[in-house]
């Protein structure tokens, strides 16, 4: 019965891919918690999974061109804490800025507004910080949404390019754009103004 269980995880664990982060609630409905908690055991056991932070595990990537298996992909972290405590989380800052491919620079620190409790994790040396804050400012309906807005209000008004505006015009994709218009009406003007350019195309 154990083998049939162990099975199942592993099976959702390579359907998500390399990268996927994941906690013992992603695996709800394949067995009990007791028969999963093992699965997951065993399988980090092999080396094919790695716990990251304390109930949070890890299918880790590899690079090929530095020959080593990479950290973990702290915005999967993320989302995983987010599903396990049915959080409703979005990406602020540089963190977006990095989601959206606008910023390249290494982060010591990612920020995700959270309507859940205030909380702080350290992974491989990142900071990873949930900031508690209304479920309106931090929930959209779509996660690309989210990243706009946040990201556009990093930037701010005055460092938004016409590069920047036609780089996330390719970045989002056409079949999105218009539920993202629908999503982000409450934005400040601003914001609004730019996202519609940025969805025009897709309209």
């Amino acid at each position: 019965m154990q083998k049939t269980v162990e099975n199942k995880v592993v099976s959702r664990i390579y359907g998500n891919g390399r990268g996927w982060a994941f906690s013992q609630m992603d695996f709800s409905g394949l067995g009990t918690r007791t028969a999963v908690d093992v699965a997951l055991h065993r399988i980090m056991k092999r080396g094919t999974i790695r716990r990251v932070i304390r109930g949070i595990y890890d299918y880790p990537k590899f690079s090929d061109r530095l020959n080593v298996t990479v950290g973990p992909d702290v915005d999967q972290v993320a989302h995983a804490l987010a599903r396990k405590f049915r959080w409703s989380i979005q990406a602020t800052g540089m963190a977006a800025l990095n989601l959206l491919g606008l910023s390249t620079q290494v982060q010591g620190r990612f920020a995700y507004m959270s309507d859940g409790p205030n909380r702080k994790y350290n992974l491989d040396g990142k900071e990873l910080t949930f900031m508690h804050t209304a479920a309106r400012d931090s929930g959209f309906k779509l996660r690309e949404s989210g990243l706009l807005v946040e990201g556009l209000k990093a930037l701010g008004p005055d460092r938004i390019t016409e590069e920047t505006l036609m780089k996330l015009q390719k970045t989002i994709p056409n079949e999105l754009k218009s539920k993202i218009l629908k999503d982000t009406r409450t934005a400040v003007a601003w914001v609004r103004d730019a996202i519609l350019k940025i969805c025009r195309e897709g309209v």
